[in-house]
């Protein structure tokens, strides 16, 4: 027989699966409380169906996002009504990043597709002077303390989606037809090597399986 809390698991995932949310969009209100009332140009890190990117246009004079993804892409431009200024393009990062410098970078659910070294080095690079830096990632529990925090999101996950489809439709949001990998660095060595390449950076776990991290450069 299987044991209960087993059991329990696959209810939870059964639910999931028929109440699905985007965990990523979730933080996109915390990510804007991060930044300044108004700011010149940001530029958006793999920025999907263009959700971020949108919200960011409201306080910024331009803004570019990019993406590996053609269909995506596609999908980001014709959800952005032309009078808004921001464009989308294909594009690799961390090599294929548009000139800078740029205000504000942001950069979600993205970094762990990414060699994560590099792609900090080149944010760094791409930023400019009193710039900020926002990502949301994802990564891979280790510790008791990361393995608590994923017990707790469980049933959270579970009530949050179901608060969000309440009267609406379950089909999955556009933005998580992305592709996706699982994270393999765990936070630990995250928070190490991003405190190394951006001296003061803050990072923080979070729920729903993500962490944080801003900076500000000098």
């Amino acid at each position: 027989m299987t044991p209960p809390p087993h059991r329990l698991l696959q209810a939870l995932d059964r639910f999931n699966a028929a109440h699905p949310w985007d965990h990523n969009a979730h933080y996109h209100r915390w990510i804007l409380r991060q930044l300044p009332g108004r700011f010149g140009s940001a530029l958006d890190v793999g920025s999907g169906s263009g959700d971020l990117a949108r919200l960011l246009a409201a306080r910024a004079d331009e803004v570019r996002g990019i993406d590996s993804d053609p269909a995506i892409t596609s999908r980001a431009r014709l959800l952005t009504p032309a009078a808004t200024a921001v464009s989308f393009t294909v594009a690799d990062a961390p090599t294929g990043l548009p000139a800078g410098p740029h205000d504000v970078i942001t950069c979600v659910a993205t970094l762990h597709h990414l060699p994560f070294a590099e792609a900090l080095a080149a944010f760094r690079r791409h930023l400019a002077p009193g710039g900020t830096l926002v990502a949301v990632g994802l990564y891979r529990p280790r510790t008791p303390t990361d393995h608590l925090l994923g017990a707790a999101a469980v049933p959270l996950n579970a009530a949050t989606g179901w608060l969000k489809s309440r009267g609406g439709s379950t089909a999955p949001p556009t933005s998580m037809s992305a592709r996706t990998r699982p994270a393999d660095m765990p936070f630990t060595d995250i928070a190490q090597q991003a405190h190394a390449l951006l001296p003061g950076a803050r990072l923080r776990r979070r729920l729903f399986w993500r962490y944080t991290l801003t900076w500000r450069h000098p």
